[in-house]
């Protein structure tokens, strides 16, 4: 069954986990344990550290008593995600909420080593000089839209190079991952971010952000110049309370360079073929939209109304879709982006503008 851990299926983190005997063999624990050694090493001097657990991470395999906090009847069963639609992939509705859930304990086991790393830090009397920003990189499908898992691919083990193939050489005796459509909805882009420090007023912000924001805005509210080629703006201005908005809207992606038929690697090194262009999403406090290549069907949703992203309202509402995208085109077009990634694009606006009408 695909998407339990069948030998098909490489799982993350393999030879660690055999080796695993109590919690602080995590890598949360283990990474924040480290963080909290380097803390008192350098909590007399200007420092930055950027922390990355890694946790929480497929496969979720927090100690049982975290995931017995949402499922009491829990065994130790494990379910690996699917990536891509559960149904076909046979998995059933009680597959998908126990890995939801020891995706929650997982989460959990995660929340209290960081409130640990936050406790050092009071101790060592770092709460009134230090800013602290939390966030991570994306969240996860646990049955919205029919996907399990952060992205949509298909495991070709074994795969091998033909002379015609532009596949280069070195995957022949390696594994590829085929990306599919996978488009980003709220799910994935809506993330956490969560800031405390000096002058930092309290409270839950509705501005918009982005992650290229985050460095400017460490460097603005530690009085640092920001250098020219430097692409994100700061919104400290909201934390500290004196602006209630940032950006009017907000882009997401896989890298716009990533087309069918593209070859990449990602953070773990493992190969990915990309099946078609991967989409953007655009996103504004009650709109949002997803643009991929000439040959895909755009999407537009009304958030007030469907903050699930389920009813796509784009042929309904002629214009408003178009406008949007455009607006997410040029802001990429002033941030530098090649052309040669955003003319398809274009071409993908151009096509729903103006259909081609087949006849017989």
């Amino acid at each position: 069954m695909r998407g339990q851990g069948d030998d098909t299926r490489p799982h993350e983190r393999a030879d660690a986990r055999s080796t695993w005997t109590r919690e602080e063999d995590r890598l949360v624990a283990r990474t924040m344990s480290e963080a909290e050694r380097w803390l008192e090493r350098h909590h007399d001097e200007p420092f930055f550290l950027y922390v990355d657990t890694w946790d929480p991470h497929e496969p979720w395999d927090a100690p049982d008593y975290y995931t017995k906090q949402y499922r009491e009847s829990f065994e130790g069963e494990q379910i690996y995600p699917a990536y891509g639609n559960w149904r076909e992939a046979g998995l059933t509705e009680r597959d998908v909420e126990l890995a939801h859930a020891t995706y929650c304990g997982e989460v959990t086991m995660v929340d209290f080593w960081i409130g640990r790393f936050l406790g050092k830090l009071d101790a060592l009397n770092l709460r009134d000089n230090t800013i602290v920003i939390f966030t991570t990189d994306h969240g996860f499908y646990f049955g919205e839209h029919d996907y399990f898992g952060k992205a949509e691919w298909v495991h070709e083990p074994e795969a091998v190079v033909s002379e015609n193939s532009n596949m280069p050489a070195w995957l022949s005796e390696s594994w590829l991952l085929t990306v599919q459509w996978s488009p980003l909805y709220n799910e994935i882009s809506r993330i956490p971010l969560i800031a405390r420090g000096p002058g930092l007023i309290p409270g839950h912000r509705k501005a918009m952000t982005t992650a290229p924001d985050i460095a400017p805005t460490i460097l603005d509210l530690t009085g640092l110049c920001n250098p020219m080629t430097m692409k994100g703006e700061s919104f400290g201005g909201v934390l500290t309370g004196q602006k209630s908005e940032h950006r009017p809207f907000v882009v997401s992606s896989w890298p716009l360079y990533m087309a069918e038929g593209e070859i990449t690697t990602a953070v773990d090194s493992t190969p990915r073929k990309v099946a078609s262009y991967m989409p953007l999403t655009v996103t504004t406090r009650e709109r949002s939209a997803i643009l991929g290549g000439p040959n895909d069907q755009p999407e537009l949703y009304d958030l007030r109304t469907d903050p699930g992203e389920t009813n796509n309202v784009w042929r309904s509402r002629p214009g408003e879709g178009e406008a949007l995208c455009e607006d997410a085109i040029s802001f990429l077009e002033d941030q530098g982006t090649p052309e040669v990634h955003l003319t398809p694009r274009r071409e993908a606006l151009d096509g729903w503008r103006n259909p081609v009408e087949l006849t017989g």
